[in-house]
């Protein structure tokens, strides 16, 4: 198929009107045609026994390919690989936007500025070639070590040209884990911005492996000139850029089995792990997706998620292969709204965390309102709540006089919205979809299996879970005697959900010890998370294998689950929920939102110098444990896991503190370690009050 077949393909595709997602109800035996099994298809899913010889039927898979996991796209079958799939979508939409940027050359903000998928693929090709003209060889790893920004996306696509194997550095993470990533993967080049050059240099000499670093942004009189003793090289991305283009080089391509990049995750406690992924399990995870959900050349995506992290990653290999533009934001979270608004996307990727706070903006500013401005949203969200519900259009006149002024905090164009990382609350995914529309979609997986294990499937307007099994991997629940979870409860099958397909990865970099304690001998890659199926074969996360605790009086407790419930605490930035075997309740350690708490302290006349004089106060620490206690009810929280007591902090949860992961879950051991006095005042004081009591 050459270039022009493939334009009108995609022009054809996106002319076509895109059918109402029918809800998949049967509930029959489809048989295999070329096999003699058979697929119980549920809805959603489909079951198929593990094994024939056990007749259990336990494995799920996706209802849309019951019977062969995905491993390439439906209608590009011969893309195997990131470069086919980048080569494919410079050959198709050679002329249209592709990479654009509000920061100007000058630094100064403006309108967006585009690149074309052609200009990308020239840019490509020579900083490819630009490495292999400065040496570095095949199957050299290569950092990224800066923000989203078009730069980003160019060197990750000359990687995947060039057989270079990409390993993206946390712009967030310390010194000290840098420089073990660097070291661990044996990086020999760094792309870094100004700002991380400074950082790098002041530990290059720990770094013997690293012969050239490239500043992005960088100014040519003002490189520093490159350390004697490193053997190392020091350039600018324009000189590197140069370069390659004045001594282009043939790509170099990569096979399906080839990593492409090793991807490291923070975890909780210890030392990085390098999570080695391949063409083929980012090829088969978006094409897996891309049989449910569906992007066109009209659609617009906001990069502000870490592309170092897997989510964003593979969300812009899945819109490079439609033909999307990708508009990058200008580097400053606190500035996001205005480049939403200018930006105007289609796509919207987020995190419960941005949502929550969506979430409690929109419902303060309603209450706020009061009157008949509070009356009418109510009055909008029932209506439009029923109408979904039943399976009818709601009434455009709801969105024209409420919801289209919220809609335009993100630009009024949203058509698609996804979560991931962690849970999002039921009550918040409802209020996205009747307040902003079009598909919301919630999705579960992790950086070992490429992205995506389960997602939502479009037309599905049940909340509380997270969908089906991506059609490129099978999922089942395996026991967890310990917890109480089997795959005979009932009415519905729990224990610890696992994973096997072509989207799993490769394993832990130099690390064969952690790579046997997550994948089996059987192939299945062990989350250490919860679930339990829901009817119509949809995946609903419960629990943590890991950080669960007992209490005193032998509850299990898992702490993330409590976290996320109080997340919709007005009051609440932050929270570490924490409990032990020594005592019967749990505690809490807040960091507040400053403006919340002072808005409520000036309606109760209630005089301070400073926040941390009124997070001191007993009256803010009442008032926020009753928010709190009316949270935890609204959700039906066991009394057990109920917090008893709480200690307001002023000062965020942050990387530099130590309390925070780069992907901003909390260091559990390092909170308490952090907040070990708060925790023992905290139950003394609890004892003192019961010690009080009268007794019988």
């Amino acid at each position: 198929m050459d270039a022009t077949e493939r334009r009108l393909r995609a022009v054809s595709a996106h002319l076509q009107p895109q059918a109402t997602a029918a809800r998949r109800t049967s509930d029959s035996l489809a048989a295999n045609p070329t096999a003699g099994e058979y697929a119980h298809v549920l809805g959603y899913s489909a079951v198929l026994p593990e094994k024939l010889q056990t007749g259990k039927w336990n494995v799920y898979r996706s209802a849309h390919s019951p019977i062969t996991l995905i491993d390439r796209f439906s209608d590009y079958p011969d893309i195997g690989t990131l470069h086919d799939n980048f080569v494919n979508a410079v050959e198709t939409f050679r002329d249209c936007r592709y990479l654009g940027t509000r920061v100007h050359a000058d630094g100064t903000i403006g309108d967006y500025k585009w690149m074309t998928y052609g200009e990308a693929g020239t840019s490509r090709t020579a900083i490819g070639s630009g490495l292999i003209c400065h040496g570095i060889p095949k199957g050299a790893r290569v950092g990224l070590y800066f923000i989203n920004r078009p730069e980003w996306t160019i060197v990750d696509n000359a990687c995947s040209a060039y057989s270079y194997v990409s390993v993206p550095l946390y712009d967030t993470l310390g010194p000290d884990a840098v420089q073990f990533i660097v070291n661990h993967a044996s990086v020999e080049a760094i792309f870094c911005v100004p700002e991380t050059l400074s950082t790098l240099l002041s530990f290059i000499t720990q770094m013997p492996c690293v012969r050239l670093i490239v500043v992005v942004g960088g100014i040519e009189e003002n490189m520093p000139s490159s350390p004697a003793a490193a053997g190392m090289e020091i350039i600018t991305y324009s000189m590197l850029h140069r370069q390659g283009h004045m001594s282009p080089q043939p790509f170099r391509p990569p096979k399906p089995e080839d990593v492409a990049t090793i991807c490291y995750t923070s975890g909780t406690t210890g030392t990085p792990k390098g999570a080695v992924l391949s063409h083929a399990n980012f090829i088969a995870n978006v094409a897996g997706q891309d049989l449910g959900v569906k992007f066109y050349p009209s659609d617009v995506y906001i990069s502000y998620l870490p592309l170092a992290h897997i989510y964003e990653r593979t969300n812009q290999i899945w819109l490079v292969h439609r033909g999307a533009a990708v508009g990058f934001y200008q580097g400053d979270n606190l500035k996001l709204m205005d480049d939403l608004n200018t930006l105007k996307p289609t796509v919207f990727a987020s995190v419960p965390r941005l949502y929550n706070k969506i979430y409690a903006a929109i419902t303060n500013a309603v209450k706020e309102s009061g009157g008949l401005k509070e009356r009418l949203f109510h009055a909008a969200y029932d209506a439009k709540r029923q109408a979904i519900i039943n399976g009818r259009n709601p009434s455009p006149v709801w969105d024209k006089l409420v919801f289209n002024k919220i809609k335009a905090r993100l630009g009024g164009r949203v058509r698609v919205m996804s979560s991931g990382a962690s849970p999002l609350s039921p009550d918040v995914m409802e209020f996205l979809r009747i307040c902003f529309g079009g598909d919301i979609l919630e999705g579960y997986g992790m950086t070992e299996t490429s992205c995506v294990i389960t997602l939502m499937d479009v037309g599905d307007i049940s909340i509380g879970h997270v969908g089906s099994p991506n059609p490129a991997c099978e999922v089942k629940l395996v026991d967890v005697p310990e917890m109480n979870y089997t795959s005979e409860d009932q009415p519905y099958p729990r224990g610890e959900i696992c994973a096997r397909g072509p989207i799993i990865f490769q394993g832990y970099y130099k690390d064969e010890v952690q790579t046997r304690e997550v994948i089996d001998e059987d192939g299945w890659l062990h989350t250490g998370d919860i679930g339990l199926w829901l009817p119509g074969g949809r995946l609903k996360i419960i629990d943590r294998k890991k950080n669960i605790f007992k209490l005193a009086q032998g509850e299990y407790i898992a702490p993330e689950k409590i976290e996320n419930v109080y997340a919709k605490c007005k009051f609440i930035a932050q929270c570490f929920v924490y409990g032990d075997s020594f005592n019967s309740c749990l505690v809490a350690v807040v960091a507040v939102e400053p403006e919340v708490l002072k808005s409520w302290a000036a309606l109760e006349g209630i005089q301070y110098e400073d926040l941390r004089q009124l997070c001191s106060d007993p009256r803010a620490r009442a008032a926020v444990l009753a928010d709190m206690d009316s949270i935890g009810k609204e959700a039906q929280l066991r009394g057990f896991e109920f917090v008893k007591a709480v200690t307001l902090v002023a000062e965020p949860f942050t990387l530099e503190n130590g309390l925070l992961t780069p992907t901003f879950k909390v260091k559990r051991p390092q909170a308490k370690a952090y907040f070990a006095k708060e925790i023992t005042d905290m139950y003394a004081q609890l004892l003192d009050a019961e010690s009080a009591k009268p007794k019988l």
